[in-house]
């Protein structure tokens, strides 16, 4: 045989189950995988090469994390520290910016900017960005929440949920709503049709005809809908649109709607 003879490489019950765990774990890191995989390829006795072809490699990286493990262990997989200059940011200096981000407001502003935070913290806005990006820190944006008084809420919500998820049988759930105020809009000319090199036109300027509501009845086990168009939007045409879903509706199923508290409703 040619070439140096190759140290034996033995793993331990519990080291494969780490590399295994490794490789076949979705979050871990394709380098890290690899790097499992070449190791546990090894330990089964496949020769270099056989590894490097079955997992796209050279037979150098093969060679070069067979080495690593029998020295290193489990450790040798790891990232070796990469040079570069040291760190100019202290952990003390990361922490100030993630607490005043969290507890504090500028002045004159709503909210802080890179900027503006690296403006007051005596460092750059590449810097600030980073370390929110770190910390999953979005100042500038804002979201809307709103919590229930009602005492019967909880219940209320395992009802509405319970017929989304398990509908009774011989019945239809259907999520009733309106949208009002739809404008009615007509454009003041004839649109003129597609031609060879030219798109379809239209008048920039319009004409109003008044607003319509649509009532509308989704099926949540189809997704079909039940339409209906109105002047306005009262009890009264609330009960027209449910005399036509009562007549677009199979007479042996039970409806069940699930709508909000809306005066008309």
């Amino acid at each position: 045989m040619r070439g140096r003879p190759k140290a034996e490489l033995v793993v331990s019950a519990a080291e494969r189950s780490v590399l295994e765990a490794l490789a076949l774990r979705r979050k871990t890191a394709q380098r890290q995988a690899l790097r499992a995989r070449i190791v546990l390829a090894c330990a089964n006795g496949t020769a270099n090469k056989q590894v490097a072809a079955r997992l796209h490699v050279t037979p150098q990286t093969v060679g070069k994390w067979r080495v690593r493990f029998i020295e290193q262990r489990l450790d040798g997989l790891l990232d070796a520290p990469r040079p570069g200059a040291p760190r100019s940011i202290e952990d003390t200096q990361v922490e100030a910016v993630v607490a005043k981000t969290l507890e504090s407001l500028p002045r004159n502003a709503t909210h802080w900017s890179s900027r503006s935070m690296a403006r007051e913290m005596g460092m750059s806005q590449t810097a600030i960005a980073r370390i929110w990006r770190a910390f999953g820190l979005q100042p500038h944006r804002h979201e809307t929440f709103k919590l229930s008084t009602d005492p019967l809420f909880v219940d209320k919500v395992r009802d509405i949920v319970g017929l989304y998820m398990a509908p009774p049988l011989k019945a239809m759930v259907l999520c009733v709503d309106e949208k009002t105020q739809i404008q009615a809009l007509d454009r003041t000319q004839p649109m003129l049709p597609l031609a060879p090199g030219l798109p379809q036109r239209r008048t920039h300027d319009y004409r109003r005809h008044g607003t319509t509501t649509l009532f509308a009845a989704l099926d949540i086990a189809t997704g079909k809908v039940i339409g209906d168009l109105h002047a306005r939007h009262r009890s009264g045409e609330f009960m027209k649109f449910l005399n036509v879903i009562e007549a677009n509706v199979p007479a042996d199923l039970d409806v069940h709607l699930v709508m909000d508290n809306y005066g008309t409703h």
